[in-house]
């Protein structure tokens, strides 16, 4: 069974999904549409005392419901409570907002978003543009992220071709690169941030994200040519891509004076745009 994992945007906030390619379905995270449809930071307890209350009165919805890894704010892998597009209807019912119909109509447009990105990949582009437009970002940020993206999943790609498995290798591969040219691990750079669930690269300056895709494209170009057989082999070339970054950055700072990492986030970075358009 094929699985993408994608973040999606209901008013401003993320909602985990992953398209399941063979049954041609979207499944999504509960927590996250509870979160977003009641706005209280306790979604996991409100999830729980919902399948009490449904089990309670007979439904078998709670029952059917399955579970696949979703990426934590942490960056790693998680199996979390999921729901197809059918399921969730009848799981909104039972959560009373004034966001319930807002949802519906958003989540129904998704599924048909994707049937028309899988026959044209370009879409998937232009609503991700779109989306980081909406929310107040710079056209020469979004030109930097969009490609870090495809970095990122030439350098995924790579160690899948290696072998290696989605979740916790990848988050410590990742790991290594970041230490390697940022000083900081994920959770660390995030923590320097003043995120939680936030995407990191989401709230990176545009030369962090320049120097994070030339550490992940290191990387996956020196993979290629040494070939890597073992989780062991990987982490030592991780290491290496990581620090072709942290030359050019300790470069950079030697000539520029200044720290390349930084506390700056999506909202300083946004604050600033606003200001640059005024």
């Amino acid at each position: 069974m094929t699985k993408v994992n994608a973040i999606q945007l209901f008013e401003d906030k993320k909602v985990r999904t992953i398209w399941d390619v063979d049954q041609e379905k979207w499944f999504v995270s509960i927590i996250d549409v509870i979160e977003v449809l009641t706005e209280t930071d306790r979604s996991r307890k409100y999830w729980s005392d919902l399948k009490s209350k449904l089990k309670k009165e007979g439904s078998q919805l709670s029952e059917n419901i399955g579970q696949l890894k979703m990426q934590s704010s942490d960056g790693k892998f998680y199996k979390t409570d999921v729901a197809d597009t059918e399921q969730l209807f009848r799981l909104i019912q039972s959560i009373p907002s004034p966001k319930a119909e807002p949802f519906k109509l958003w989540l129904a447009q998704v599924a048909s978003e994707r049937l028309d990105e899988l026959q044209d990949p370009e879409l998937t582009i232009d609503r991700a543009l779109e989306q980081y437009l909406q929310l107040g970002y710079s056209k020469n940020w979004i030109n930097q992220r969009l490609k870090s993206i495809e970095i990122r999943k030439e350098l995924t790609d790579e160690w899948k071709n290696r072998g290696l498995k989605e979740g916790q290798q990848f988050a410590t591969l990742t790991d290594i690169i970041s230490k390697s040219w940022s000083g900081k691990t994920t959770k660390e750079y995030k923590i320097l941030k003043g995120l939680k669930k936030e995407n990191l690269r989401d709230n990176m300056t545009n030369t962090e994200l320049i120097l994070n895709m030339l550490a992940e494209a290191s990387t996956k170009d020196i993979s290629q040519a040494v070939h890597p057989e073992t989780f062991e082999e990987n982490k030592k070339v991780a290491k290496q891509g990581g620090n072709v970054a942290k030359v050019a950055m300790k470069e950079l700072e030697a000539k520029t004076g200044k720290k390349v990492v930084s506390s700056i986030n999506a909202k300083s970075l946004l604050d600033s745009n606003k200001n640059i358009d005024k």
